[in-house]
């Protein structure tokens, strides 16, 4: 499904700053993987989801979705069938546009129509049905103005406008961390309904463990920039956090155990 062959990346490439992300990696997902991803502070997390959807390219090796060498392809074409949600719950959506403009911009995705919002009347049930499933209210609202809406509810209405149009992948980017403890547990409940009914194939950034081990059917850990540990199927099911950071401990490093203890 998705293929990632030989990753290369460096920053700032022979100058005084030069950062190696990644060398040689390698990644290979299969249809319907949920997999949750980990790892200390600069081990590529981020950088790793940049490179898949095109906000940066690689300098060497491949990036594969459904056979399709997507490697040199810009971003805006990779949105057609890549969804992303981000930590930042201001981003992923127009603040100036309301729910249902926003809503529309994101069905009609790929698709092309004049300088309007693209809005058809023909698609209001399935916008105020897809929202009463937030379960916040917002479908006796569509017209207002998604900057009005509050971090949760705008992060609920990414993750709407990420998948309503059945992306072949989605990335989600850290996408509980800005939010409160109760808001975040709303959020992660409802991206597992949401991947298990439309069986999107996922990669999740986390930095909290019980999320990463009780969440999806395979884990991944990055440590400067490489894998590091790579656990699935009945492994992971019989996870716990000691032995997480045990299992990490004994590849020699003690930078991921300070940074991911204190969000676990």
């Amino acid at each position: 499904m998705l293929q990632i062959n030989n990753l290369q990346k460096v920053f700032n490439k022979d100058t005084i700053n030069e950062k190696v992300i990644f060398n040689n990696l390698n990644i290979h997902l299969n249809k319907g993987d949920f997999i949750t991803v980990i790892g200390s502070n600069g081990a590529g997390k981020s950088s790793l989801l940049n490179l898949i959807s095109g906000s940066i390219l690689p300098d060497k090796g491949s990036i594969c979705l459904n056979g399709r060498n997507i490697s040199s392809l810009p971003e805006h074409k990779r949105t057609k069938f890549i969804g992303r949600v981000f930590q930042d719950p201001t981003l992923g959506t127009s603040p100036s546009m309301s729910i249902l403009e926003n809503l529309s911009m994101a069905y009609n995705k790929g698709s092309k129509f004049g300088l309007t919002p693209g809005i058809n009347n023909k698609n209001l049930e399935l916008f105020k049905e897809s929202l009463s499933r937030l379960s916040l209210g917002l479908e006796n609202n569509l017209n207002k103005k998604v900057g009005l809406l509050s971090g949760g509810q705008r992060q609920a209405l990414s993750l709407l406008i990420s998948t309503i149009s059945n992306p072949d992948l989605l990335l989600l980017d850290e996408h509980t961390a800005a939010l409160d403890p109760k808001t975040s547990e709303n959020i992660i409940k409802l991206t597992k309904n949401t991947v298990s009914e439309k069986n999107i194939t996922t990669l999740m950034i986390t930095h909290n463990l019980n999320y990463a081990i009780d969440i999806g059917n395979r884990l991944i850990m990055l440590h400067g920039g490489e894998i590091v540990l790579d656990i699935s199927g009945e492994e992971k099911k019989s996870l716990t956090i000691p032995k997480l950071l045990d299992r990490f401990n004994n590849k020699n490093s003690n930078d991921f155990i300070s940074d991911e203890v204190a969000f676990s």
